[in-house]
């Protein structure tokens, strides 16, 4: 699926759109792949790399803490009594704990200088990859099957209540950092006015201008 097909602006009224998943998990893997760049390069300790990273820790913690907490559960009642799909979720949250070791592994290494930090950093690539297909090719399937759009509301709202304003002051720009400019119209075009003006006028100049991951 290309980066394209997954922003989808509307849908019908009984399938939840997944548009704000498929975004989140692609800046997840363009942040890696700049980290990677960056540490090949020999220049992870850049103050601008170490800030990119800082990022995508935030980003990424908040994502998977949301799901714990608020996801996996929901799920879990929906589909009691079918172990499969319990099988599923589990593994889920035993993928999402494997990448917290991960995660310090790699921040050790960068504050330390290791010369391991780059098989490091390709190895939480290439896990968090696994976990990303994982639930898009799994879960993301079931939950279409037993959510309705208003149950997926509920994630949605959980999600903005941990990101908070200030939060979503950097989500929004980092979601279409690197985009084709189609792509972050129509993506910006699924925000709330109030949100896409804020957007325009503050957030993304004042993100664009910590160049993060330059180096």
């Amino acid at each position: 699926m290309t980066e394209t097909q997954r922003i989808v602006t509307a849908n019908r009224p009984d399938t939840i759109n997944f548009t704000e998943m498929y975004v989140t998990h692609d800046g997840f893997r363009r942040d890696l792949a700049r980290f990677a760049a960056a540490v090949s390069a020999g220049r992870g300790d850049a103050p601008a790399v170490r800030q990119g990273w800082q990022n995508f820790k935030r980003q990424l913690d908040v994502h998977h803490t949301v799901e714990d907490a608020w996801l996996w559960p929901r799920l879990k009642n929906l589909v009691a009594g079918r172990p499969d799909d319990l099988l599923l979720l589990e593994e889920m949250e035993a993928e999402h704990a494997v990448l917290d070791p991960l995660l310090a592994e790699v921040e050790r290494a960068l504050h330390a200088g290791a010369a391991e930090l780059p098989v490091l950093v390709q190895k939480l690539r290439d896990t968090l990859e696994v976990h990303l297909r994982h639930e898009e090719d799994a879960a993301l399937p079931l939950i279409q099957s037993v959510m309705t759009p208003a149950d997926w509301k509920g994630f949605s709202r959980a999600m903005a209540r941990k990101q908070k304003l200030g939060g979503a002051s950097i989500w929004v720009p980092w979601i279409t950092d690197g985009m084709a400019p189609a792509d972050a119209r129509k993506f910006l075009a699924r925000l709330p006015a109030p949100l896409r003006l804020l957007n325009r006028l503050s957030w993304d100049g004042r993100y664009r201008s910590r160049g993060l991951w330059s180096y």
